[in-house]
């Protein structure tokens, strides 16, 4: 087959404006809108945060709106099924084993995700226990964000014997259990969010420190430190103008990973009895008196459980989206 020949009428000379040779044609972005550019993409991320906010409204909301009092029960309505008004929704009619555990009480008696032993409503429990474990997670999450931000940038930007010694002082602290810190705050304070936060912010800024020591590690180094060096800035300035600024995408990703390991542990707490105490609901509380009526009502379980894993999933998802939004290089 000969080679096909190309006749230059075939070809258009194309001429550029000389003042278009250097524009940019796309929009010079930011660290941040590029990271928040590649979170929106992030399909599974974006709805993971809008979990989480839905869940933090309504859990907000239910201070002053909520369908019943959550500590007040009723002998005449303990261990009622599920029941949505007068609808006959499998699951949620008010039957159990064929039976109509409503009949008697009234067509005005109805309780979404039924009650509990003692006759307290489930769902309102549920809002309540949803918003104590937040709060506890936010709080004892202020603890990893002061105490191992401010230690892990000192430790790394000083150095040398400091370095060593507060190296040391982790070493020591990440070897006692959480659950010993647990016991001692209980017997230091009364059973309570107090010493549940304080269990959980006195070893979670671990992690934290560690990691902000490596990277402040490689930062102090860096041209724009040492140029701010030579200006003369202080320490505390570089730290807040310079290194707080470049280590906020470790900080914002630690943090997601922090919240749902706090949630996790109250509940773990509040399930082997050494939490909140009673009336005082929380998610872990919620599943430790489900199990106990696992078989006869497992609704009292089923439901608590599903609040906690969603929220453990939409923390942890939308963490893995802020880490591959904020260090594209963690992609695989």
């Amino acid at each position: 087959m000969a080679d096909a020949k190309l006749s230059p009428d075939l070809f258009k000379r194309v001429t550029v404006d000389s003042t278009e040779k250097e524009k940019i044609t796309t929009p010079a972005l930011t660290f941040t809108q590029d990271a928040m550019r590649r979170l929106r993409q992030n399909k599974v991320a974006i709805v993971s945060l809008w979990v989480i906010i839905i869940i933090a409204i309504v859990s907000v909301m239910t201070i002053f709106i909520s369908p019943a009092n959550p500590n007040k029960g009723s002998l005449a309505y303990t261990n009622l099924p599920p029941k949505i008004a007068n609808w006959n929704i499998p699951g949620f009619n008010g039957y159990q084993d064929g039976v109509d555990k409503y009949a008697g009480l009234g067509k005005n008696v109805w309780f979404a995700l039924g009650t509990d032993y003692l006759g307290r409503d489930l769902l309102s429990r549920i809002f309540v226990g949803t918003r104590v474990s937040l709060i506890i997670a936010l709080v004892a999450t202020l603890f990893d964000l002061t105490i191992g931000v401010t230690y892990g940038i000192i430790s790394g930007w000083l150095g040398g014997r400091i370095d060593t010694v507060m190296q040391r002082v982790i070493e020591i602290v990440s070897s006692v259990p959480n659950l010993v810190v647990a016991i001692l705050m209980l017997l230091v304070f009364k059973p309570g969010m107090t010493s549940i936060i304080l269990a959980i912010g006195l070893t979670g800024w671990i992690t934290m420190a560690r990691l902000i020591r490596a990277q402040t590690l490689q930062l102090r180094d860096q041209e724009f430190i040492l140029a701010a060096k030579t200006v003369g800035e202080s320490g505390g300035k570089i730290a807040l103008k310079h290194l707080v600024p470049n280590l906020s995408s470790i900080i914002i990703i630690q943090t997601m990973f922090t919240i749902p390991m706090a949630i996790f542990f109250e509940a773990f707490l509040s399930y082997i009895g050494i939490g909140l105490p009673a009336p005082t609901a929380s998610l872990g509380t919620l599943l430790s008196d489900g199990q106990k009526a696992l078989q006869t009502q497992p609704y009292q379980l089923i439901y608590p459980a599903i609040v906690i894993v969603v929220l453990m999933l939409a923390f942890n998802l939308l963490a893995d989206g802020l880490r591959d939004a904020f260090d594209p290089k963690s992609q695989r």
